[in-house]
């Protein structure tokens, strides 16, 4: 049988796994896919607001070329046109800028969904030492990562490079043209480019998202000792609960055999069940069960009794209905009240005459209890 180390991580990731990677900021993202979406928005911005900007662009053009004697000779009113000339064009590119960040963002959430976690903020001083990182820069993460970014690079490089040589004499056509159609010549150019690369760029998103997700659930994977050791520490260890269940079996019993001499009587099944009850009429609305037990227990129970001069009655029906149905320091069922009334009152009038204050009781009365308190009672089923 091969060793089950933690090398052998080929189990899905448990949801625990999983939320804990979360607290840790471990989630799938594709850089891809939010560059894809933040140019695709920004390029169709651009195209919707283009007649606009055109027109602001000529406008601000026209105003920067136009000559100005004052501003020539004097250097401090040059800097404020070139300061409100930015300020204009910051006007334009900030919005634009926000809104591509934002789209970026979304086009993240996505893949891994949101995530608000400081744990990867807080300092961790191992970072720091190069021989303990040196394995991570040649992990396979790092190499993929690695050659994605090569194999991008290149492809765009290549459609770029591909395109701006075709349109080279277009180019060159534009100095020759007045502002406004050069100004359009140019986008109408440059739009063309965009949309090769958003295609290209669409393409790596479509790999690259399933591939980081892939890659993250990949990374989370766990060993069959892993998977045993995480239900430990969530279900809790079977010998620890074991043990636990034991001792406080052994609890209750010692404090149940503790209760036995301060009860009015012990009623039992002569050798399975034993029920010791107590009634205060002053505290008590109804008898009230301080012990019970079977087999072993009930044995116990009976001797427990018989040592403290505690009655100890042998009723059987009564004894399995007590046991079944009553719970330790709880009251009597409603259905049971007859019974242990007639019990209870024997027990009475025989403590009476051992004190010399009645006559001696005669034989212990046949209780009546329902037959369907007895779980020895099983009704006949028709044919």
């Amino acid at each position: 049988m091969a060793d089950d180390n933690g090398s052998d991580r080929n189990l899905p990731a448990s949801q625990r796994k999983l939320e804990k990677a979360r607290e840790e900021g471990q989630v799938a993202r594709s850089r891809d896919l939010g560059h894809f979406a933040a140019i695709a928005a920004g390029g169709a911005v651009l195209v919707v607001l283009a007649p606009k900007l055109t027109a602001w662009l000529q406008h601000l053009l026209a105003d920067a070329l136009r000559f100005d004697h004052s501003a020539s000779t004097n250097p401090e009113l040059m800097a404020q046109q070139l300061s409100a000339m930015a300020t204009k064009l910051l006007w334009v590119v900030i919005p634009l800028g926000a809104l591509m960040t934002l789209v970026a963002i979304a086009a993240s959430l996505l893949i891994g969904g949101w995530n608000w976690t400081l744990k990867p903020l807080m300092p961790k001083f191992e970072k720091l030492n190069p021989i303990t990182g040196l394995p991570k820069l040649l992990s396979k993460q790092q190499l993929v990562d690695a050659l994605k970014a090569c194999g991008l690079a290149l492809v765009l490089g290549a459609i770029g490079a591909a395109y701006l040589n075709s349109h080279m004499e277009a180019f060159g056509g534009v100095i020759a043209m007045p502002l406004p159609a050069a100004l359009s010549q140019v986008g109408s150019i440059v739009l063309s480019g965009l949309l090769l690369l958003l295609l290209a760029l669409a393409l790596c998103a479509a790999i690259d998202a399933p591939l980081q997700r892939h890659m993250h659930l990949t990374r989370l994977k766990m060993s069959h000792q892993e998977l045993k050791q995480e239900r430990k520490e969530v279900e809790g260890n079977a010998e620890v609960k074991a043990k636990i269940k034991v001792r406080m079996r052994e609890m209750s019993r010692r404090r149940m055999l503790a209760a036995v001499p301060r009860a009015d009587l012990v009623v039992m099944n002569p050798t399975h069940y034993a029920v010791a009850l107590k009634y205060d009429d002053a505290k008590m609305a109804a008898p009230r069960v301080v012990a019970k037990g079977a087999d072993l227990l009930a044995m116990s129970i009976r001797d427990t009794a018989r040592t403290n001069k505690v009655p100890v009655l042998q009723s059987p029906m009564l004894a399995r209905a007590l046991y079944a149905h009553a719970e330790v320091d709880r009251e009597i069922p409603a259905a049971l009240f007859a019974a242990v009334a007639q019990v209870l009152a024997y027990v009475y009038q025989l403590r009476a005459a051992l004190a010399g204050h009645a006559p001696m009781p005669g034989e212990v009365p046949a209780v009546h209890v329902p037959p369907e308190l007895d779980p020895h009672n099983k009704p006949e089923t028709a044919e």
